[in-house]
C-alpha cells in the first residue's frame, strides 16, 4: 500500500481531530449542559437542595463562620418570620432586609424570571438562613483589644427612617449597647444593583475603643453547577494587587480550607453564579484582609459553607467621637454595562473581570456589546446576530474571495486531475507530484478552502461564550419556536417538530435550525473542488451529517449563526464560481454523496438495473 503524501494527511488528521472535539464538547459538555439548566428551571429559586429536617450547622468557635444562628428554622418561609423586616422596593430588586442581625439576605431579580415565562417565579439570589440552606450578607463590626458589646446576627436593630428600602430613600437604623456605644447603620441601594452600607459608631463610653469593620457573604450549600471550563462557578475576586482569583465550587465542597490576602487595597471579593453573583466592594482607598473560607458537610444533614470576607485595619475611636466606614456590594444580574459602569463610576479596580469572558476576552467583549447594540436598533437579539454575521462577513471578504476565487481554479482543474489519476493510478506517489506540480503552474493552494473555516473557528468560539455566559442573551427569543436564543432549538424530528405527541430524549434533538445549517453546509461543501483522495472526499461528504448532529446540543443563536454565515458564503462563493466559468451540479453530488448508503440500503436503481442486466 502506498503511503499518503504529509499535505493529505494532515488534512485528514486536522479534520478527524476538528470532528473529535466537536464530539466530546457535545458528549461531555453541551449535553450535560443542556441537562443541567433544565434542572436549574426546578433549582434556581433556592441556594441549594431542600433539606428540611437538616440540623444546625456545627461550626467551630471562635470562626468566622460562627455567626450563623444557633437555630435553624426549617424553610426560608420560617426564616422570614424569624425576623421584624423592611421591605426592599426597587425597578431591579424585590425583597427585605432582616432587623435581627441588620442582615440582607432576601433579595429577588425583578427583570429575571425562573424560566422563559414572564409570569414564571423571579429568580431569587439572596435567602434566609435556614435548614434548606442560605446565602446573604452580613456587616458589622469586631472588637480589638479589650471586650467591648458589639452588635451580632442575634442583634435586633431599630429602624430610624420610615417605609421600605427604595433607590430613594436609604435604609437607617440604629442600636445602642448600653455601656456608651451607639452604632449606626445606613444602606441605600442604586436603581440597579449596587448597595452602599455605611456604619458608624460614636463612643461616649470611659476611654477609647479600637473596632474592626468587618463584611461577609455566607453560602450554606453549593449549588449545583457543572464543572468545566467554559464557565467559572465560585470564589471570585480581584484582593488588591493579587490579580484575579477564582476557585470552583466543586473544588471547595468537600475540604476545609481558608486563603487569606492581608494587606491589600482596591479591589473586590464574591460569589458567582453562570448569571448572577454577590460582591463585597471594600473602600477602594483602605487596607483589609479577605479570606476565602470553605467547611465540608460533616454529615449527610449538613451543608457546606461558603464564607468570602474582609476586614479593615482597626479603627481607633477617641472617648467622645465618632468613626465610620463606608462599603459597597454588588447583589444581581450579571449584566456586563452595569458592571463595567459600575467600575468606572466608583473607580472598583477591575471589576469587569466579574464577567467570565473566557480566553478570546479580545473578541467575546466587543461581540457582546455589538449584539447589545445591534438589538437596540433591531429589538431582537436573533436579528442582531444576523447582523453580526454580515458585519464579520464584510471584515473577512477580501480573504475569502481570495480562497473562493482559489477554489473554483480548482474545480476547473477537475478535467485534468481526473486524467492525472487515471494515467497514474498504479503510481499514486507520482500522482501526488504530478498534481503538485499542476497546482503550482496554475498557483493555487489545494488547502485554500480550509481558510475560511479556520478564519472563523475563534468568532465562533467567541459567539459560543457571548451566548452561553452573557446575561442579554438568556431567555431571549428569536421567531417562532425558538424562544431561548442560549438554548438549543427545542424541536426534534425523531416527532416530525412536534406533531407526534411524546417528548423526544435530549440526545435525538435535531431541531429545524440544526438541519437548516446541515443542508447549508452540504450545499457550500459542494461548490468546494473535490478531495483527490477518495477517503478524504468521503470524510468531507458525510461531515454536514456529522456537524448536524453535534450542533444540534448547541445553543440555537449559534446554529443560526452559522446557517447564516453559511447562506452567505454560498452566495458569494455562488457568484464567484459562476464568474470563473465553473458548472455546479447539485443534484448530480447529492446522488454521488449518498450513493454508498443508498446502495447500502438496496434503493439505488442503477445498481438494480447492472444487477438485472447481467
Amino acid at each position: 500500500m502506498q503511503k499518503q503524501q504529509p499535505d493529505q494527511l494532515n488534512l485528514l488528521l486536522a479534520v478527524l481531530l476538528s470532528m473529535a472535539v466537536l464530539l466530546g464538547w457535545s458528549f461531555f459538555v453541551a449535553g450535560p449542559q443542556m441537562k443541567s439548566e433544565q434542572e436549574r428551571v426546578t433549582r434556581e429559586r433556592q441556594a441549594a437542595e431542600a433539606q428540611k429536617k437538616a440540623e444546625a450547622a456545627a461550626v467551630a468557635a471562635g470562626k468566622p463562620l460562627a455567626s450563623a444562628v444557633a437555630t435553624l428554622p426549617a424553610t426560608r418561609n420560617d426564616a422570614i418570620t424569624q425576623s421584624p423586616r423592611v421591605p426592599v422596593e426597587t425597578a431591579s430588586l424585590r425583597g427585605t432586609v432582616a432587623l435581627k442581625g441588620g442582615t440582607i439576605d432576601d433579595l429577588s431579580l425583578v427583570k429575571h424570571h425562573v424560566t422563559a415565562s414572564k409570569t414564571s417565579e423571579n429568580v431569587r439570589l439572596f435567602e434566609p438562613r435556614s435548614a434548606e440552606g442560605g446565602y446573604f450578607a452580613r456587616y458589622g463590626w469586631s472588637a480589638s483589644g479589650k471586650a467591648v458589646k458589639v452588635p451580632d446576627a442575634d442583634t435586633l436593630w431599630t429602624q430610624e427612617s420610615s417605609g421600605a428600602l427604595t433607590d430613594k430613600t436609604p435604609l437607617k437604623l440604629v442600636w445602642n449597647n448600653g455601656e456608651g456605644l451607639t452604632f449606626h447603620r445606613t444602606i441605600s441601594v442604586d436603581e440597579n444593583y449596587m448597595f452602599t452600607i455605611v456604619d458608624e459608631v460614636e463612643n461616649k463610653s470611659r476611654g477609647d475603643i479600637a473596632l474592626t469593620p468587618f463584611a461577609r457573604l455566607f453560602r450554606f450549600g453549593a449549588p449545583k453547577t457543572i464543572y468545566n471550563w467554559i464557565q467559572h462557578e465560585g470564589f471570585i475576586g480581584v484582593p488588591g494587587d493579587h490579580g484575579l482569583y477564582e476557585v470552583n465550587f466543586h473544588d471547595m465542597a468537600g475540604q476545609a480550607k481558608t486563603e487569606a490576602f492581608a494587606g491589600k487595597t482596591g479591589g473586590w471579593v464574591g460569589m458567582t453564579d453562570k448569571y448572577w453573583a454577590a460582591a463585597l466592594v471594600p473602600d477602594q482607598k483602605a487596607s483589609y484582609k479577605a479570606t476565602f473560607e470553605t467547611e465540608p458537610a460533616k454529615t449527610q444533614k449538613d451543608l457546606p459553607v461558603f464564607l468570602v470576607e474582609y476586614e479593615t485595619d482597626p479603627l481607633i475611636v477617641p472617648q467622645g467621637s465618632a468613626a465610620s466606614m463606608q462599603s459597597r456590594l454588588f447583589a444581581g444580574a450579571k449584566n456586563a454595562s452595569i458592571i463595567e459602569g459600575y467600575g468606572d463610576d466608583l473607580g472598583i479596580d477591575r471589576f469587569d473581570l466579574l464577567i467570565d469572558w473566557g480566553w478570546f476576552y479580545f473578541l467575546t467583549k466587543p461581540m457582546n456589546h455589538a449584539l447589545t447594540w445591534l438589538y437596540g436598533i433591531l429589538g431582537n437579539f436573533g436579528l442582531a446576530i444576523l447582523a453580526l454575521t454580515v458585519f464579520v462577513k464584510l471584515v473577512f471578504f477580501p480573504l475569502a474571495n481570495k480562497s473562493y476565487e482559489a477554489m473554483a481554479r480548482m474545480k476547473k482543474l477537475q478535467p485534468q486531475m481526473e486524467e492525472l489519476k487515471v494515467r497514474f493510478a498504479n503510481d499514486k506517489p507520482r500522482m501526488q507530484q504530478e498534481l503538485m506540480k499542476l497546482y503550482q503552474e496554475e498557483k493555487i493552494n489545494p488547502l485554500a478552502g480550509c481558510l475560511p473555516i479556520l478564519v472563523q473557528i475563534p468568532v465562533f468560539f467567541a459567539l459560543y461564550k457571548v451566548l452561553f455566559v452573557s446575561i442579554d442573551m438568556r431567555h431571549a427569543p428569536f421567531f417562532g419556536w425558538v424562544q431561548d436564543l442560549s438554548a438549543p432549538d427545542p424541536t426534534s424530528i425523531f416527532n416530525l417538530f412536534g406533531l407526534l405527541p411524546f417528548e423526544v430524549p435530549a440526545f435525538l434533538l435535531i431541531g429545524v435550525w440544526p438541519i437548516i445549517m446541515g443542508v447549508t453546509m452540504w450545499v457550500q461543501m459542494q461548490l468546494n473542488p473535490p478531495q483527490p483522495d477518495p477517503v478524504q472526499q468521503q470524510v468531507f461528504n458525510w461531515m454536514p451529517l456529522i456537524f448536524t448532529f453535534l450542533l444540534a446540543t448547541f445553543p440555537a443563536g449559534l446554529v443560526i449563526y452559522w446557517a447564516w454565515n453559511n447562506v452567505l458564503s454560498i452566495a458569494q462563493q455562488w457568484y464567484i464560481s459562476k464568474k470563473q466559468g465553473v458548472e455546479i451540479h447539485l443534484a448530480a453530488n447529492l446522488k454521488k454523496t449518498f450513493e454508498p448508503l443508498l446502495k447500502l440500503m438496496g434503493l439505488d436503481k442503477s445498481s438494480k438495473s447492472d444487477t438485472a442486466k447481467s
